[in-house]
């Protein structure tokens, strides 16, 4: 069995287990997250400072672009987050919501809430004023997103799901809603 198979079951075997279960795996998916995401923080950081990048707005400028972006992607998280707790799931893929969530973000992308923190992530970026953030590690996060998505949780999905999920994702783009027409 190849290592792509076993997380899908591993997975799999997460997201249909006891109510308990998933319970106490959401938290170490939660933390699994934000350290994956902190430690790009902290490597950004560190390569601007060793490679001794300049800063690449203006510290007046960097709040004022930085501000609307990072706006736009909260909401996004948080209006993707109230979807899944009205039909109690979890952003965690371990503790997923019971059903497929077709309503408010998710009726125009399949992932709002990873859309939401990559666009938040730029908003940083910029707030940081990081050249390596914007620019490396962002872009870097977000394939490694999309490489994850596609090869463990899409496969889990359609797995559990089964055919409702499929359509969805033959109508539904993975990230922006312009790329693909959705049809009703």
């Amino acid at each position: 069995m190849s290592l792509r198979n076993k997380l899908v079951n591993i997975f799999y075997r997460a997201a249909t287990s006891t109510r308990k279960v998933r319970n106490l795996l959401t938290p170490v998916g939660a933390t699994f997250f934000f350290t994956f995401v902190a430690l790009f923080i902290i490597a950004s950081l560190w390569l601007d400072k060793s490679l001794k990048f300049p800063k690449f707005l203006p510290e007046s400028w960097s709040v004022i672009v930085s501000m609307p972006i990072l706006a736009i992607g909260l909401f996004l998280i948080l209006w993707s987050i109230l979807h899944f707790i009205k039909v109690k799931g979890t952003p965690v893929p371990f503790n997923p919501p019971p059903k497929l969530v077709t309503t408010g973000p998710y009726a125009y992308i399949r992932n709002p809430m990873l859309t939401g923190v990559f666009i938040f992530l730029f908003g940083l970026g910029f707030l940081l004023r990081s050249i390596s953030f914007v620019f490396i590690f962002t872009p870097f996060f977000i394939l490694l997103n999309v490489l994850e998505l596609k090869a463990v949780e899409e496969p889990e999905l359609e797995r559990r799901l089964g055919k409702e999920y499929t359509e969805y994702k033959k109508r539904v783009p993975m990230f922006i809603p312009w790329l693909r027409r959705t049809k009703k």
